[in-house]
C-alpha cells in the first residue's frame, strides 16, 4: 500500500470531518508545503490559491514563523492566561499599534468564532442590551452565537440557537435587492433598509451590528462607497456598537493590516484570527476600544479560555509583524493587485461569457459565474449540491488536475493566494483559472 493510500485510510478510520457527510469525504493527504505551494505524498504539487482556508497569509512553512515557534517552545512552551507573558504582551502591543487610536487592549482567543462570541459578550455587557444585527450574506463562526449571526445556509441546521440575532440584507450592487442602478444608490437604499430594521427591532434592544468589513466566503463583497461610514453613523445615532469582523479580511489580505482602513471608518470592537499568524498555531482575538475596556475596569468580564494568548501562537504573530515590515508584504500585495490581478480579471470578464462580475481588493477577489450576462442567472443555484453544483465541481477538478488548488463557493471562484505569492506564480494561477473557465464556456450551453 502506498503512503498516499495509507494516509487516506488512517484519516477515514478515525477523523470526523467538519461540514461533511462522513461517508462522502475523500481528503487529499498533504505531505509538505513551501511558500505558495503544497504537495501530496505522490509528489504532485499544487499552487495554493485558497491559502488553505484563507488563513495562510505568509504561506506554507515560512522559515521565520517556524523558527519563532521553536524559540518560544525552548523558552516557555505554555503558560496560563492569568500570568504575564512577554510574547503575549508584545503581540498585543503590536496589534494595538496597528489599530486606530483609542484601542489599547486585546483579548486573545483560540480563533475567529470565539473572537466574535466574546466581542458580542462585551457589547451586550457594555450596552445592557441583547440583540445583535448581522447581514444575511455573512459567516461569523460555528459556535453558538457566532453561527446564529451567520447569514449563510450553514446556520439553518443549527437553529434554534441565539434568538437575539437579527439579520438584514447587506449591499450587493451586482445583485441589488434594492433595485439600485449605481453603487451610490445601493449604499443609500441599503442604509435605509438597515435603519428601518433598527427602528422595527427597537433601537434600545440592540447592542451591536457585526459586519465582515469585506464579506469573505459569501462573495468577496466590497462595501460600496459610503456604506460603512453610514453604518457607523447609524450606530452613533442609536447608541449601538459597531463590531468589525476582520477574521478573513484582516492582516494584509486586502493590502492593509485591517480592511476597514480602506473605508475611513473606525469600529468599536475589532475581531481577528487567521492571518495574524497564518494559522501556524490557533489564535484569534478582540481589539477593544478604550470606552469598552473601561466598562470592565472594576466589573468582572465573565469569559475566558484556557489557551488565551498561548505563547506558541503569539510568537509567530509577533514574527508576522516583523515579516510584514521587513519583506514589504502590504506593498507587494497592493502592487500585484493593481498591476496583475485587477487588470487581468477585468480583461477576462469582457471576453468570457460565463463571467458576470469580478470584484475585490488586494489578494481577495471573486469571479462570479453566470449562465447569462444579460439575465445574471447564477451558473449554479444558491446553496446548490449534487448534480446542480456539478459545473463548479468540474471546474475545481480541472484546476487540481492542472496543479492549482482553487477556492470555490456556490457560483463563484475566489482568488485568495498567500500574500507571499510571486508575480510569476500569480500569473500562472490566473492562467490556469482562465484556461479552465474558457474550456467550460465552450462546453456549457
Amino acid at each position: 500500500m502506498s503512503t498516499f493510500e495509507q494516509s487516506v485510510q488512517a484519516d477515514r478510520a478515525h477523523v470526523f470531518h467538519s461540514w461533511s457527510a462522513q461517508a462522502h469525504v475523500s481528503p487529499l493527504p498533504i505531505a509538505g508545503g513551501s511558500g505558495a505551494y503544497f504537495w501530496d505524498p505522490s509528489g504532485k504539487k499544487y499552487l495554493d490559491f485558497s491559502s488553505q482556508l484563507v488563513n495562510l497569509n505568509l504561506g506554507h512553512q515560512h522559515p521565520r514563523l517556524i523558527e519563532s515557534i521553536k524559540r518560544q517552545a525552548e523558552k516557555l512552551a505554555t503558560v496560563a492566561p492569568a500570568f504575564a507573558n512577554d510574547t503575549r504582551s508584545e503581540l498585543a502591543r503590536l496589534i494595538c499599534e496597528a489599530a486606530p487610536e483609542g484601542f489599547d487592549h486585546v483579548f486573545f482567543t483560540n480563533g475567529g468564532a470565539d473572537a466574535n462570541e466574546n466581542a458580542v459578550r462585551m457589547a451586550r455587557l457594555h450596552t445592557g442590551r441583547r440583540k445583535v444585527l448581522s447581514a444575511y450574506r455573512s459567516y461569523h463562526g460555528a459556535t453558538s452565537t457566532a453561527i446564529s449571526l451567520t447569514g449563510d445556509p450553514r446556520r439553518w441546521a443549527n437553529e434554534p440557537s441565539d434568538s437575539s440575532a437579527v439579520h438584514f440584507i447587506g449591499p450587493y450592487p451586482y445583485r441589488s435587492a434594492f433595485y439600485a442602478e449605481s453603487p451610490e444608490q445601493e449604499t443609500q437604499r441599503a442604509l435605509a433598509h438597515l435603519r428601518a430594521t433598527i427602528e422595527l427591532e427597537g433601537p434600545s434592544t440592540i447592542a451591536a451590528i457585526i459586519l465582515e468589513t469585506v464579506v469573505g466566503t459569501n462573495g468577496i463583497l466590497v462595501p460600496p462607497p459610503g456604506f460603512l461610514t453610514g453604518v457607523r453613523q447609524l450606530c452613533d445615532d442609536y447608541g449601538i456598537l459597531y463590531i468589525a469582523d476582520e477574521v478573513m479580511a484582516g492582516f494584509g489580505r486586502t493590502g492593509k493590516i485591517f480592511a476597514f482602513e480602506h473605508f475611513d471608518v473606525v469600529p468599536d470592537l475589532i475581531t481577528f484570527a487567521k492571518g495574524v499568524n497564518s494559522g501556524y498555531v490557533p489564535l484569534g482575538g478582540v481589539v477593544i476600544s478604550d470606552s469598552i475596556f473601561e466598562t470592565f475596569t472594576d466589573r468582572v468580564f465573565p469569559g475566558g479560555l484556557t489557551y488565551s494568548g498561548h505563547p506558541l501562537a503569539c510568537a509567530p504573530g509577533v514574527e508576522t509583524f516583523k515579516v510584514f515590515q521587513e519583506e514589504g508584504i502590504l506593498e507587494h500585495v497592493t502592487h500585484l493587485s493593481d498591476t496583475v490581478i485587477k487588470p487581468r480579471l477585468e480583461e477576462f470578464a469582457t471576453r468570457n461569457p460565463l463571467v458576470g462580475e469580478v470584484r475585490g481588493l488586494g489578494f481577495f477577489w471573486a469571479i462570479e459565474l453566470v449562465s447569462s450576462k444579460e439575465t445574471k442567472v447564477p451558473l449554479v443555484p444558491f446553496n446548490a449540491s449534487g448534480p446542480a453544483a456539478q459545473p463548479m465541481a468540474d471546474f475545481a477538478a480541472s484546476c487540481k488536475e492542472k496543479g492549482l488548488w482553487p477556492f470555490t463557493h456556490f457560483n463563484r471562484v475566489h482568488l485568495t493566494p498567500p500574500l507571499v505569492t510571486s508575480k510569476e506564480d500569480l500569473e500562472r494561477g490566473l492562467d490556469i483559472t482562465f484556461e479552465v473557465l474558457d474550456e467550460m464556456a465552450t462546453r456549457l450551453p
